[in-house]
């Protein structure tokens, strides 16, 4: 890698076309692609694959074990090379979390253009990885690495969990209700960033909300009440909860007004900032989606808006879900909310005026 000087390095996010969850393909480009995918009847051992959008793989060990595995990567949001880390890895292990497992170990995935960052700032995106892997507990046991024309950094994860403990996002119920564990808003504060419109609290909020672990995932798997989770992220919660709608065959609401907004991201969004991934997300699953009369565009931009490291969607019996709440709110959650419900009806999603 050639050793530049750090003051010369160019800002990340300017490396970059896109960052984040934003730089996932469009929902209808993956379900085209994956529409090709060789069946995975003739593996009776793995659990989940591809057939439901679910966050992770899943393969059976044993009797009591089940291996979760995932991959993570994208472009960065950010320019502290850190951060930019350590938002990556956090993401990557939510996909974890969101099936009810504990992580075991990652594996690091790098492409860095070597002619245009320093070694020091590749050096800090890799350790701010490795510190959130820390914090699950977890090291890095090794990766890959390419050079590329943009940065890429993300992680392979590996997780284990009891087959019983197992929540894939089909397990709904009429009559769940749906509580999301974060704020939305991260694209809409990102593409603030990218156009210096962002303040100082708004980043501070960024950046708490995308570095916090999901990892009460894991503690919702052991309760029965949880039926169904997935984690928000490049899809916005309308594609998030329209995957989990075609998986439990029944209709998801919505209440519009219901979730949690980060700070700055409403006045943002009111003020026409929004992401080019929300415009595709809906373009790919809107005729899916009933919307109220009169919702304004800002809102709907929130509720498409592609949410980095986001939050976790439960789906949980109803007489539960208030204690679910509150649990989640214990470890710090703050902006967790019931926000739906799921109820019978064709699968899609309806979205309710608050």
């Amino acid at each position: 890698m050639a050793d530049t000087d750090p003051q010369a390095a160019p800002r990340l996010s300017a490396l970059a076309h896109g960052g984040g969850c934003g730089c996932k393909l469009a929902p209808a480009v993956l379900r085209d692609i994956l529409s090709g995918m060789p069946a995975a009847a003739p593996f009776a051992d793995l659990i989940v694959g591809t057939e439901t959008s679910d966050d992770a793989a899943v393969w059976r060990l044993n009797d009591s074990q089940m291996l979760v595995a995932t991959t993570d990567f994208f472009m960065p949001m950010v320019d502290d090379p850190h951060a930019f880390g350590r938002i990556a890895a956090a993401n990557a292990l939510s996909d974890i979390y969101a099936m009810g497992a504990s992580p075991i170990f990652a594996l690091a995935i790098l492409g860095m253009p070597v002619n245009s960052l320093p070694v020091e700032t590749i050096r800090a995106i890799v350790a701010g990885g490795a510190s959130i892997c820390a914090e699950a507990g977890i090291p890095v046991a090794g990766g890959h690495s390419i050079d590329s024309v943009e940065p890429i950094y993300g992680l392979v994860a590996l997780g284990l969990a009891h087959p019983d403990k197992i929540r894939t996002n089909r397990g709904a119920r009429a009559g769940d209700q749906l509580i999301l564990t974060k704020g939305l808003g991260v694209g809409i504060l990102s593409a603030a960033f990218k156009q210096d419109r962002l303040a100082p609290e708004g980043y501070d909020a960024f950046i708490h909300s995308t570095t916090r672990l999901n990892r009460i995932g894991a503690d919702f798997a052991a309760l029965p009440a949880v039926h169904a989770m997935t984690d928000v992220t490049g899809f916005g919660l309308l594609g998030h909860a329209l995957e989990m709608a075609r998986g439990a065959g029944l209709t998801v609401e919505i209440d519009a007004a219901a979730p949690a907004i980060l700070p700055w991201a409403e006045a943002l969004a009111r003020d026409g900032v929004r992401t080019g991934a929300s415009g595709r997300n809906w373009a790919s699953y809107g005729h899916e989606v009933m919307l109220p009369e009169g919702l304004p565009q800002w809102r709907v931009d929130l509720l498409t808006d592609p949410q980095t490291s986001g939050g976790l969607l439960v789906s949980a019996a109803p007489d539960e879900a208030a204690a679910l709440l509150e649990m989640a709110r214990a470890q710090g959650f703050d902006h967790a909310r019931i926000v739906g419900r799921v109820v019978a009806g064709p699968p899609g999603v309806r979205v309710l005026a608050g």
